[in-house]
């Protein structure tokens, strides 16, 4: 297969399902890891595809929203990474809240266990791994309500009414993207409402966002830089975006990611 069909064909998977793995490739298209890797730079040049760890996603299109399934499939070593660093944060009795997203979502295996843990979220997919997990049932979980969207965000009037008449004391918060002129941002207007009234319930605001994150732009702003009193990414953050998030961000953490 010449390299302009393979790439026509990791494009039109691109297009169906908003993001590809390298590993998945391998196996649609029966070429080596340094094939795959030369295709998606390629379709990063000509400006159709963005490469993330592990993968790529689909460029150019500020209201693209990819599922659930899609996105946690992507860079999943980061998120564990990053999650696993957010829930040292976490201390029994408190009450917090997850936004929707794949890397609250990989939060859940330590959150489950922790006594007199109260979690909010707006996410079906967030609540059903803790409550699976906990079988001894020491954490309480808030689901607000809602519309769901393609990421398993529940938005909308009485999402947001919820989460309004609550009090938490930290909001773990996952985002589209991040720029140091556009802010956090995220494909769905309603979610982006939603999540701005997560940031005004809470004492403080944790960013969960890696670092493929960094210069995407999404169709609505959940607010400035500045709101993240933490932002965990991971080690790979470009220096320029470093600088940026340490100006702007109160406490700017990285983690290490084994390759």
């Amino acid at each position: 297969m010449l390299a302009q069909q393979r790439q026509s064909r990791i494009l039109a998977e691109l297009r169906r399902s908003g993001a590809v793995r390298v590993s998945d490739l391998i196996g649609l298209l029966g070429v080596s890891d340094m094939t795959i890797r030369r295709d998606l730079e390629q379709l990063a040049t000509d400006g159709v595809a963005r490469k993330v760890h592990g993968g790529a996603v689909l460029a150019g299109e500020v209201a693209f929203e990819p599922g659930f399934a899609a996105k946690r499939l992507l860079a999943p070593g980061v998120k564990q990474a990053i999650a696993a660093k957010a829930a040292e944060m976490i201390r029994p009795g408190a009450a917090i809240a997850l936004t929707a997203g794949t890397t609250t979502w990989a939060m859940a295996p330590h959150l489950a266990g922790i006594p007199d843990l109260t979690v909010v979220t707006n996410s079906t997919t967030v609540a059903d791994a803790i409550t699976e997990l906990d079988t001894n049932k020491l954490v309480t979980v808030i689901l607000t309500g809602g519309v769901r969207t393609p990421s398993a965000a529940l938005v909308g009037p009485v999402a947001d009414r919820a989460i309004a008449s609550m009090h938490v004391d930290r909001v773990f918060l996952g985002v589209h993207g991040m720029d140091v002129n556009a802010g956090y941002t995220t494909p769905n207007l309603a979610e982006a409402t939603t999540n701005r009234a997560f940031v005004e319930s809470a004492r403080e605001v944790v960013v969960l966002a890696d670092s493929s994150k960094w210069g995407t732009v999404g169709l609505a702003d959940i607010g400035p830089l500045s709101i993240a009193a933490h932002l965990i990414t991971d080690a790979s953050l470009p220096e320029e975006a470093r600088r940026a998030l340490a100006d702007a961000v109160g406490d700017l953490v990285t983690v290490e990611v084994a390759d």
